[in-house]
């Protein structure tokens, strides 16, 4: 790949706005479309369309059976219970606040990795970690929060995504998948929509047609599919190739901020005072953990959380 700087701005331009306005979308169509349902739409879309594409750019997309098997798991963990459930969790959590708590997503990572392979953690890792922690309780500990039912199971369900996203991450590097990442993203997809579908039936989830919604719904959709998974995600690939990854992992910390403000503009959702403050102690500790020394090895954690 060679580096444009035009390229280059646009493309953080893209994992920094487009990644960040994916909670709204999300709420937007979530709040007419069975969630589920939802998401299963929006991969099965982006993942054929995906697979289109890299058809015409002539990559190989026969795989073996063991990478059909490790892209499976990893659609689950990601896309069907990391993002699928994630969805869902929007009916009771504003997307600003769902959006800082998927700002964990490194902690969780840098404490899987402690706890499966046993590695140290350096002196800024800690410090992220305390920090990371006091942030998350500084965020759920608001009375509103702890008096709300379903706001404490819509941050339950929110953690559990990020600990799911958390765990594919460190599978995924291990794990054998197709090489071209569009073609396993590809993958990754279609089995996602697949079971997302399923999922959806078992759950008996009211389906609604497309051409039912309101057109900001269909117009938030669209933008999901398009942008938010194969721009943006096309974007992140790119950038890792062309520029340090501690540069492309600034976006764990800059999406939540542009989901705050986006929610708050578009949504009219509620901005508290301890909520910018836990923001802003919880998005310092996601800085130390991804500027410290060596982060290559957190190479697949720095997204894909938004696709």
């Amino acid at each position: 790949m060679k580096e444009s700087k035009p390229l280059v701005i646009a493309a953080f331009i893209a994992i920094y706005v487009i990644w960040g306005s994916t909670y709204l979308l999300n709420k937007i169509v979530v709040t007419e479309v069975s969630p589920l349902l939802l998401a299963a739409i929006r991969f099965s879309i982006s993942g054929a369309l995906i697979m289109l594409i890299a058809k015409l750019l002539k990559r190989e997309i026969k795989v073996t059976k063991k990478q059909l098997l490790n892209s499976a798991i990893a659609g689950f963990l990601f896309l069907v219970y990391g993002n699928g459930m994630f969805v869902w969790a929007l009916k009771f959590v504003d997307s600003g606040f769902g959006a800082l708590l998927a700002a964990t997503q490194p902690l969780f990572v840098l404490l899987l990795l402690r706890l499966i392979d046993g590695k140290k953690m350096q002196r800024q890792s800690i410090i992220g970690v305390v920090l990371g922690i006091i942030g998350m309780y500084l965020l759920v500990s608001q009375n509103e929060i702890t008096t709300s039912k379903d706001m404490l199971i819509g941050i339950f369900m929110i953690f559990s995504c990020v600990l799911s996203w958390s765990y594919g991450s460190v599978f995924v590097a291990k794990a054998k998948l197709p090489k071209n990442f569009f073609v396993s993203t590809g993958y990754q997809m279609l089995f996602a929509g697949f079971f997302l579908f399923i999922g959806s039936v078992l759950l008996k989830e009211t389906w609604s047609s497309p051409l039912d919604w309101s057109f900001k719904a269909q117009g938030a959709m669209f933008l999901l599919i398009v942008f938010g998974s194969i721009v943006a995600f096309t974007s992140f690939n790119y950038l890792l190739k062309i520029v340090p990854t501690e540069k492309v992992s600034t976006s764990a910390y800059v999406n939540p901020v542009v989901a705050l403000f986006l929610g708050w503009y578009f949504l009219d959702e509620t901005l508290t005072t301890q909520s910018v403050i836990a923001s802003i102690v919880l998005l310092s500790g996601v800085y130390f953990i991804t500027s410290r020394k060596r982060i290559s090895k957190l190479k697949v954690t720095t997204k894909p959380q938004k696709i």
